[in-house]
């Protein structure tokens, strides 16, 4: 599913990733620990196609991410450290909106819709608008919009942040259940 070699990315002379090689299978949960500043996000929004590095090579699903960004961001759901909320939408119009975006229309649209506010526990808040929700329910909105096309690979950078520990306990077990799918 992802297969990184020898990856370098230089910010002037500073080397946030020098020479890294990993791989990842289906069904795999990887995750990436170190101390600030040592590179994870800027590898995470590598694979991603946010960020193209300096040298080495990243395949997600046998697709190059410099050949095919498109593709590749097809079969990806990001929740990069700070979500990407429309603050002035509610939530359940920005999930669908994303959901547009992604290319979701009709039935399957409102079935992953459904999927995704159960999942993520946000039924209760889907007409809320995002403004008012609490850190913990935007990180969720956040979740359910990485979701809501049911991509191959999901990263997810901080996922728990601003998370009671029974809404940590949660993901990580909604995590568990997806690597399992």
């Amino acid at each position: 599913m992802i297969d990184v070699r020898s990856l370098s990315m230089y910010y002037g002379g500073f080397a946030a990733l020098d020479n890294v090689s990993f791989q990842v299978k289906e069904g795999e949960i990887l995750g990436l620990l170190g101390p600030n500043g040592a590179g994870k996000t800027t590898a995470m929004r590598i694979l991603t196609t946010y960020l193209y590095p300096t040298s080495g090579t990243v395949l997600i699903d046998k697709l190059d991410i410099r050949e095919n960004p498109i593709e590749v961001r097809k079969r990806i759901g990001y929740l990069p450290e700070i979500a990407p909320l429309y603050l002035d939408m509610q939530v359940d119009e920005y999930l669908e909106f994303v959901g547009r975006a992604r290319g979701l229309h009709g039935k399957n649209l409102a079935s992953r819709l459904h999927w995704v506010k159960d999942a993520c526990g946000l039924k209760e808040v889907a007409k809320h608008t995002v403004s008012e929700l609490s850190k913990g329910y935007r990180q969720r909105t956040g979740l359910a919009q990485a979701l809501i096309h049911d991509p191959k690979l999901l990263i997810l950078d901080e996922p728990t942040s601003g998370l009671d520990p029974l809404q940590i306990i949660d993901v990580r077990g909604l995590i568990k259940s997806l690597a399992r799918q």
